[in-house]
């Protein structure tokens, strides 16, 4: 039986939007090893599918050379007595130090850039850093998934990756688990914005729209669902009292908490492609995002949501006002066209054809 490694930084994205993937590959009579760092149940998912668990610990944020070189040759242990056919990564370490693993053994890698990440986004010495660790990470020869056309574009143009890298729809959004939902009924339009609280999210764009929208009309709620941790908590907190903002808590499954929500907003500064964009708008809900690679490509401006500008508080309020607006119906329509946009461009199944192509040409 051939083998197939996976290295990556998280079990839990990897259920939430790659289990098809790696149930596909299995199915289609692989032999798959995956190599993570958490302690989660979701592992026993990947196990009772016929995976099998490499227990990798490494901090997935911190640059420390000599912990990553140690990651690096832990990778490449594993490349060597485990000789896969192919090794799959995702997210930004593993893409490097298992593409450098990937060089230094001579084993093809198909690796995904799920976005180009602070580090990059931000600028300065540390952008010029991670291209360079990418563009030996990753290399030449490598077939590279993409999420959206700006991200590929950046690094082809850094030499990171080839022209015949592949842009594929983000991480797709399973239409069977997320169905069309019937739009919620009429009389307090609620908002919903699912995402930890930090800044690059547009946590203080989302603060200050709830807080001029909910006084200029009152039949609204702004709820928010996701980690509360960090500098915007005791902010938040006090828009709770206030009774601006309503906290729902946190959640593995948004689809009950979207059966009430008339539209949802993702003011994101930067995503690889928005997932939660995508599982709103499965759910036939309109989104109000920002105009921005990972976002706008999720959303038809006008028509199934609305597009806005970033780090811009004032066109977030214009652009929930003019949803506001809208008749019922209207609406309504706008989240039967996001469930349309899924079903046409979203699909997951075409991310897993994408994946299981890429690894029958190597074979």
């Amino acid at each position: 039986m051939k083998t197939i490694l996976v290295l990556i930084n998280s079990i839990v994205g990897l259920h939430s939007f790659r289990k098809e993937v790696m149930k596909a590959i299995v199915d289609a009579g692989y032999d798959v090893y995956i190599s993570e760092p958490d302690d989660d149940e979701r592992v026993k998912y990947f196990e009772g599918i016929g995976c099998h668990i490499i227990k990798t610990d490494f901090n997935r944020r911190g640059m420390n050379p000599l912990a990553d070189f140690k990651l690096m040759l832990k990778y490449r242990q594993m490349i060597k007595r485990l000789k896969p056919v192919a090794v799959l990564t995702y997210t930004i370490k593993p893409n490097v130090y298992g593409g450098i693993a990937c060089r230094l053994t001579g084993t093809p890698l198909i690796a995904n850039v799920t976005g180009l990440g602070d580090a990059i986004e931000n600028g300065g010495w540390l952008q010029k850093l991670t291209i360079s660790l990418y563009r030996f990470g990753i290399g030449k020869g490598a077939k590279v998934f993409f999420q959206n056309e700006a991200n590929k574009s950046f690094c082809v143009q850094h030499k990171i990756a080839d022209d015949n890298a592949i842009v594929l729809p983000g991480s797709g959004v399973n239409l069977e688990h997320h169905r069309f939902q019937e739009y919620a009924p009429d009389g307090v339009i609620r908002f919903l914005f699912i995402a930890r609280l930090l800044k690059d999210k547009g946590t203080e764009e989302y603060f200050e729209t709830a807080k001029v929208i909910k006084t200029k009309y009152p039949q609204t709620e702004f709820q928010v669902l996701g980690w509360k941790e960090g500098p915007y908590q005791q902010q938040m907190e006090e828009f709770v009292k206030d009774g601006v903002i309503n906290y729902l808590g946190t959640t593995s499954d948004i689809r009950p908490y979207l059966t009430s929500v008339h539209c949802t907003i993702m003011p994101s500064y930067h995503e690889g492609m928005s997932n939660v964009n995508l599982e709103s708008a499965a759910n036939g809900r309109p989104v109000i995002t920002t105009n921005v690679p990972g976002c706008r490509e999720t959303v038809d401006d006008g028509e199934t949501g609305y597009l806005v500008e970033a780090k811009n508080a004032e066109a977030l309020i214009d652009g929930v006002e003019r949803f506001l607006t809208l008749p019922y119906n209207q609406k309504s329509k706008m989240g039967r066209m996001a469930r349309k946009k899924m079903e046409r461009e979203f699909d997951r199944n075409i991310v897993v054809k994408a994946y299981l192509n890429a690894i029958e040409a190597l074979v």
